[in-house]
């Protein structure tokens, strides 16, 4: 083990640091989001190529998550990550100035890759905050992230609601979410390998550890990505809802995770990540019975509540027993990272599809059939409780992770 040593007041503000970061990453996709329709225009797109394009994200995401260990091994956590991040930011410029569904199609790749390999980098050193620490915090990191989202989204709303275009719009968000960016990674904790260390390798199917605990990942990314994209959709089709409270349902599923993520690691302090994710699951399955049985949109709305609050903490507890499961976070991390974002892309579609061939209705009985799986496969995160448990709070000196 190295001899560097840390204070508590350093890992501390690394904490912010880091949940900044996590605002700044979530900020690009919230902005992204909102414009889709102009780059759809832009590059004169249908509904199918633009889905294809979009495809390519998770695509792209899945190809470069393993290069993040390496990438951090080889220039120290804190470049890595002050490098991955700008990428990310500043490719936020690429799908505006796409002109066809090729451009679009490359566009979206390297959009794609560098939001993974980011996302990699900034959850290893949650992880290894939250180890030094000696409590959870994964999961307010990760409701850093949706409130950068929903502060980008907002942004990105406004710009649209201006008639901005999108060009403008991406160039300046880029470059103010970049400049945020490196001021956040300046406090970040600088992680170096040993001399004698091993890199990681450039490309390692994950380890078995990571294939379970994305499995319980996969369950709570397919029930978002399902709520997110159908539930409007289900209200206005289903229920006959206006668009107004249609669109209200699917913002109020996005502030229930939310605000359910950063007051989660209270919660997971108090009980536990596998008690936390079994009790979610429970709630998460509510509300998906209230969903398919609903005949009033209130109810329907309240199941998509009780979904949300239901997977919001799961996603941040499973990279965090992944970051805990082995000797090599990143790679774990990389795997779980590349489950769910397989989930979150075959969702949508899986969930339309099914919907084609029988109704609505039956997509979210599948969704909350999967929702049964955090309840029953939450067990494989224990691996994330040892770890705090064994490690306890610091109360002078927190020794170097390094090894």
């Amino acid at each position: 083990m190295s001899d560097v040593v840390y204070d508590l007041r350093e890992v501390r503000r690394a904490r912010y640091a880091v949940a900044a970061v996590f605002a700044v990453h979530g900020a690009v996709t919230g902005s992204f989001a909102t414009r889709v329709p102009w780059v759809q225009d832009h590059a004169s797109l249908s509904a199918g190529q633009l889905g294809f394009a979009l495809a390519f994200t998770a695509f792209g995401a899945s190809c470069a998550m393993p290069l993040a260990g390496r990438i951090s091994h080889r220039f120290g956590s804190r470049t890595a990550l002050r490098g991955l991040l700008s990428l990310w930011t500043l490719s936020l410029i690429l799908p505006s100035l796409a002109p066809n569904l090729l451009t679009l199609c490359l566009s979206m790749f390297l959009y794609g890759a560098s939001a993974g390999m980011a996302d990699v980098a900034m959850n290893a050193l949650g992880v290894e905050v939250e180890r030094m620490l000696g409590r959870s915090i994964m999961s307010g990191l990760h409701g850093m992230w949706s409130a950068g989202a929903l502060v980008g989204s907002a942004a990105g709303t406004l710009a649209a609601h201006l008639g901005v275009d999108a060009r403008a719009h991406f160039a300046l968000a880029a470059v103010t979410l970049t400049l945020l960016g490196v001021v956040a990674c300046r406090w970040v904790l600088d992680l170096q390998p040993a001399e004698d260390e091993e890199p990681p390798p450039r490309f390692a199917l994950p380890p078995r550890s990571a294939l379970l605990i994305g499995a319980v990942g996969f369950c709570a990314v397919f029930a978002e990505g399902a709520s997110l994209d159908w539930s409007a959709v289900y209200l206005r089709d289903r229920l006959e809802t206006s668009a107004g409270l249609a669109a209200a349902c699917t913002t109020g599923f996005m502030l229930t995770m939310a605000v359910a993520r950063l007051v989660g690691d209270a919660v997971v302090n108090r009980f536990g990540a596998v008690r936390t994710v079994r009790a979610g699951g429970a709630l998460a399955v509510a509300g998906g019975l209230l969903i398919v049985v609903a005949g009033h949109p209130a109810l329907a709305m309240a199941g998509f509540a009780l979904m949300g609050l239901g997977i919001a903490v799961v996603v941040p507890l499973c990279f965090a027993a992944a970051g805990h499961s082995g000797p090599n976070p990143s790679q774990a991390i990389a795997g779980v990272a590349t489950i769910t974002y397989t989930s979150g892309l075959i969702a949508p579609g899986l969930i339309g599809g099914v919907a084609q061939a029988t109704s609505l209705t039956v997509s979210f009985v599948l969704v909350t059939v999967l929702a049964c799986g955090l309840a029953a496969f939450a067990g494989v995160l224990r691996s994330g409780d040892r770890n705090r448990t064994r490690i306890g709070r610091p109360k002078a000196a927190v020794p170097d992770p390094r090894p």
